[in-house]
């Protein structure tokens, strides 16, 4: 018997899950969480994941839920309170990759045991046949903080009995590299006390036969329980521990046997340097803590996702977010698998499926994967370009390439972090398609002679140039669109490769989908293709993401509010037409998408993003400022050069965007609070743009020197007339920051799709990157204001404690809540604008049935707003702006969010009145 059905989510709210917020501390929240509005709470990985974990994507054991949280039975307490408010649960699952390295993944641990032999030995996606020989059939592991030898030398490699006392292990801090059974033998052959040697030699010649059976991997077992059982003798367990002594590596001789006992194993144990150029297994990005797995194999399928099944199946999850889609070797089998698995487990219900996507310039969520949409970074695009004025654009610009020696362009920062993270971190992955692409042109007389050197240098130009994230090569090529996308990419390669190198782009542009490999006869061909294909497909994905996430982000500041995960940074602007198509696309194609304005992957908070929307609006004032704070920042540098003029205007950008709105320049003891949150920040900034420091290469001295300044500007007596000027401009742009905000808010839950919310941020929200947005809530303060109430005058007049946007949020969801066919599957139907500020007003309307619901948000009116204190434009700023009515309400008055309004005989709102209480308005006609 199923369990009782779920409604679609009309609201969600996003929650971080770690040992410090677990499911029990969300548990008394659950009636707050109604009380806004939300129909389902949206969980972060709850599967077990490494100890200490903060996010939970580092999973370790997917077969349980994680202890740490409070495991199964505080999920199920829980979803009882959930179920008793009327909610659901959705659940963000990782199908891409396990945490590995450590000492923690069973799986992770008995592959390095066994290698192929392992059952897991095909789990992980390992390329185990290497053109090196020292690789062939070894798993290369990354993780010494030191060279092999080295490490061996000062003797941080030490051979150990596991705690069960049933084999044996390399220890090296964290890690935990296991020795096969295999080798047990040498290590239980003693040349101590005779009756301990010859105790163990019978187990020793046991072990040492494994070497030679089909089936060692079973015959083991029962061996290491017998060892256990026999080293439990006080006597046995000293000889064995004693014998142990004879392999410590700072001895000449303990030195060779570790060694060679190394050298047996499946795997090589190297520097985490090595990773980039030798690394022969796919990671999550460039991460080596983070192993990717090959789910599209059915026993890796069912083996991750056994427990989720039986999860949804028990009725304790109603709906599924999946993690990074773009890593696994084949997106659209995977989620058509999934959508019909959860259709067979929960029958006669639709449980949602959202998947994480980065889309480009241009691209669409494919319609045939089976899901519903994916989890709303295009949406915060949307709203972003919204809220950019054009005009500030080439101010901006100026203001940036002049100070900073940096391309204006975002293009072009983005094509040369992109030849960067290619040739550094990810060079083993380029390489492992480089060769898969080697192989494809030796099947081929007619493109056997092209050289590794010449695909090399087509493919990076190929990679470098791509638009989007990846493409979706099936078995019979690449789709419409992809080749479409494609071609972008292949005619940026060739106005930038040489001559001699085009043609290659020839054979590529065939071999990478154009034409499919079920073109080739089934055998090694075929085989080789699809590979070559894939390792492509799973190489774009973290190019473009390194480098334009972790790179260009931190190296590109004409205006930070256009600097996010998901946002096509390369467009500064669109208009508010360009709004209503998006909407009007997304209602036809995907109307259950989420829509969100903050994750906890933002690189800053949506109300920071819409604050610095205003520097686009008042550029020549923000270009003076920049230029009066350059000077009275001099005083403060340890360094010339420190900061670099870019790094700079980044952090100006950053203190205008996240100054506290209640923060004084003089406020010493909030300044260092403050302060540390800014210095954490800043040093994740240098090393992610990976100019003047880099996490693989710190550059300590100029770290410390832009620490100095930091402090200097914050916190130091020499700083006050710098920290001053910058805080009176964040409070100068603040009530026009504030009212992109409100805008935003209410555009976020009354056009179509899900409104997704991110835990806390009900009220203002000016974090910065993580940890910054993952930082604990105040709940009790939100739970009192909600309860509290109140009114928009009120609201208004103490703007600067948040409860105005939660009073947005609350007021908007819960008339969702009562007209819940009107916003899922209403018509959406932009409405004219007419009068003086026309172009400062969007407005629409959604209609289902006979119910009618009219929003009207203002725009870029940073203005019109002035200099006033608070985020209201008052009514006869607004002239005769009005927006026309497609319907006939004349003389009636329409149910506003906070107020009614009269409808004008022309069928017409006028804004005087219907903004003359409150920022923006949702009107309704039941």
């Amino acid at each position: 018997m199923s369990p009782p059905a779920t409604p679609m989510p009309r609201a969600t709210l996003r929650l971080q899950f770690h040992q410090g917020f677990t499911l029990d501390h969300a548990l008394p929240l659950v009636p707050y969480f109604a009380g806004l509005g939300l129909s389902h709470l949206y969980a972060s990985p709850l599967l077990c994941a490494r100890a200490g974990s903060m996010h939970g994507y580092d999973v370790v054991d997917p077969t349980r839920v994680n202890p740490e949280l409070g495991g199964e039975a505080a999920l199920v307490r829980l979803v009882d309170a959930l179920r008793q408010h009327g909610m659901g649960l959705i659940l963000d699952i990782v199908s891409n990759h396990m945490a590995v390295g450590g000492n923690d993944n069973p799986w992770w641990l008995d592959l390095l045991q066994w290698g192929r032999l392992s059952p897991y030995g095909e789990f992980f996606d390992i390329q185990w046949h290497s053109p090196d020989p020292l690789m062939e059939g070894q798993l290369l592991l990354p993780f010494l903080g030191s060279d092999y030898g080295q490490a061996l030398q000062e003797g941080s490699l030490q051979l150990q009995l596991d705690d069960d006392r049933c084999g044996f292990h390399v220890r090296h801090y964290e890690h935990c590299f296991p020795i096969c059974p295999a080798d047990f033998g040498e290590l239980l052959r003693l040349a101590g006390p005779p009756d301990a040697t010859q105790a163990l030699k019978p187990l020793a010649d046991s072990f040492a036969a494994l070497r030679f059976s089909g089936d060692a991997h079973a015959q083991a077992q029962p061996l290491q329980q017998a060892l256990g059982q026999l080293l439990q003798q006080p006597a046995l367990h000293q000889a064995v521990t004693a014998h142990l002594q004879g392999y410590d590596s700072r001895h000449d001789e303990g030195f060779q046997r570790l060694h060679h006992l190394l050298e047996q194993q499946s795997y090589r144990l190297a520097s985490w340097r090595t990773a980039a150029d030798d690394i022969n297994w796919r990671r999550f990005f460039d991460v080596n803590e983070l192993g990717g797995l090959r789910v599209e194999r059915p026993a890796v399928f069912e083996a991750t996702h056994g427990k989720i099944f039986e999860l949804i199946q028990r009725g304790l999850v109603d709906g599924l977010r999946i993690d990074h889609i773009d890593g696994l070797a084949d997106p659209r089998s995977y989620c058509r698998k999934l959508r019909r698995r959860i259709d067979r487990l929960r029958p006669g219900q639709h449980l949602p499926i959202y998947v994480e996507k980065i889309l480009g310039a241009g691209e669409t969520l494919h319609r045939d994967w089976g899901v519903d949409g994916s989890t709303g970074y295009e949406f915060m695009n949307q709203l972003s370009l919204l809220q950019q004025a054009p005009a500030g654009q080439p101010v901006l610009a100026e203001l940036w390439s002049r100070h900073s020696q940096r391309p204006a362009a975002f293009a072009e920062e983005a094509l040369l972090a992109r030849q960067q993270i290619l040739n550094g971190s990810l060079a083993s992955d380029f390489e492992s398609v480089a060769q898969a692409l080697l192989q494809v042109a030796r099947l081929d007389l007619m493109s056997r002679d092209l050289t590794l050197g010449a695909i090399r240098r087509a493919l990076q130009e190929l990679i470098v140039h791509f638009p989007v994230y990846r493409t979706y090569i099936s078995a019979c090529g690449r789709g419409q669109q992809d080749q479409q996308l494609f071609q972008q990419a292949l005619d940026g390669a060739r106005q930038s490769l040489g001559e001699a190198d085009r043609p290659v782009l020839d054979c590529l542009e065939r071999w990478l989908g154009g034409q499919g490999w079920r073109q080739q006869p089934p055998g090694r061909g075929r085989k080789l293709l699809r590979h070559a294909c894939v390792r492509f497909q799973q190489l774009t994905s973290p190019a473009a993401a390194k480098a334009v996430e972790d790179t260009a982000f931190y190296r590109s500041a004409v205006l930070l509010a256009r600097n996010d995960v998901g946002f096509n940074s390369e467009q500064f602007s669109a208009p508010i037409a360009a709004f209503h198509t998006a909407c009007q696309q997304r209602l036809a194609s995907f109307p259950d998408n989420l829509l969100t304005s903050a994750t906890h992957d933002h690189k800053r908070g949506e109300d920071s993003r819409a604050r610095l929307a205003v520097l686009s609006e008042r550029a020549p004032w923000y270009a003076a400022q920049v230029e009066h704070w350059r000077t009275l920042a001099a005083p403060l540098r340890q360094q010339a050069d420190a900061p670099s003029a870019g790094d700079e205007l980044i952090l100006y950008q950053t203190l205008l965007g996240s100054w506290p709105l209640e923060l004084a320049a003089e406020d010493q003891a909030a300044l260092q609070g403050y302060g540390q949150r800014i210095w954490q920040w800043q040093l994740k900034a240098l090393r992610e743009a990976k100019l003047q420091s880099s996490w693989a290469a710190p550059n300590a001295e100029y770290e410390e020197a832009v620490q100095a300044f930091v402090q200097a500007l914050l916190l130091a007596p020499q700083g006050l007339a710098l920290r001053q000027s910058i805080a009176a401009a964040a409070r100068a742009i603040a009530p026009a920051g504030a009212l992109n905000s409100l805008a935003q808010t209410l555009l976020r839950m009354t056009v179509p799709g899900v409104p997704d919310l991110y835990q806390g941020n009900e009220f203002w929200d000016f974090s910065l990157v993580d940890p910054d947005n993952r930082r604990p809530v105040d709940y009790p303060s939100r739970q009192a204001a909600l309860e509290r109430g109140g009114e928009p005058r009120q609201w208004l007049a103490q703007w600067h404690d948040g409860r105005i946007k939660q009073a947005v949020i609350a007021r908007t969801l819960n008339l969702r809540g009562q007209y819940p066919e009107l916003f899922r599957r209403g018509r959406y139907q932009p409405l004219p604008v007419l009068g003086q500020h026309a172009g400062r007003v969007l407005a629409f309307m959604r209609e289902h049935g006979a119910q009618r619901a009219v929003v009207i948000v203002p725009v870029q009116v940073a203005g019109l707003l002035g200099d006033r204190a608070m985020p209201l434009i008052e009514g006869p700023l607004w002239g005769d702006t009005r927006v026309q009515l497609p319907f006939d309400a004349s003389g009636q008055k329409l149910n506003g969010l906070f107020s009614t309004v009269a409808v004008t005989p022309h069928r017409e709102l006028m804004l005087s009145a219907a903004l003359q209480d409150f920022a923006l308005n949702l009107l309704i006609q039941p």
